[in-house]
């Protein structure tokens, strides 16, 4: 994954100045390209801590810095678009996120759009169920009924 990290940050996002991990499953990937990087490293909250500072990003962020975010699944995007708006309030330029994975929910695509957010992924949903599909795992027919949760999985029985 680191690997698959790097060259993700080498192509599309190579003037990052710090690595953002969004608590808690996004910090020890963060942490690991941070250091590879050789960048600082800082991670965010999802709510302030209830003692000390009541920060919700740790680090020493400076103002204005280009800010690489990471996360490790992507589905409604709730979480890490809330650390992104965290990020830009105390000053920081988003450049995008990577992530591990995404579902690619048409709700959550937009989400992104709308919030300006680059998001680069190492593998998705739609990856997932052909390598599934090529290696037997599941059947073609089975398809239908994955598809038909992905469209909607609010309502989906």
């Amino acid at each position: 994954m680191r690997d698959g990290f790097i060259a993700l940050v080498q192509e599309y996002f190579p003037t990052a100045d710090y690595i953002a991990g969004v608590a808690t499953a996004g910090i020890p990937h963060g942490a690991i390209l941070a250091d590879h990087l050789n960048l600082p490293f800082i991670y965010v909250r999802s709510k302030p801590k209830e003692h000390g500072l009541n920060n919700t990003i740790e680090g020493d962020l400076k103002h204005g810095s280009r800010v690489l975010v990471v996360e490790d699944t992507i589905s409604t995007g709730g979480s890490s678009l809330k650390a992104v708006a965290d990020l830009r309030a105390a000053g920081a330029e988003v450049i995008g996120m990577v992530a591990i994975y995404k579902y690619g929910f048409e709700e959550t695509k937009q989400r992104f759009e709308d919030e300006g957010v680059v998001l680069k992924t190492l593998t998705n949903y739609d990856f997932l169920i052909r390598t599934a599909i090529a290696d037997g795992y599941i059947s073609k027919d089975e398809i239908e009924t994955l598809n038909a949760w992905r469209a909607n999985p609010k309502e989906w029985k």
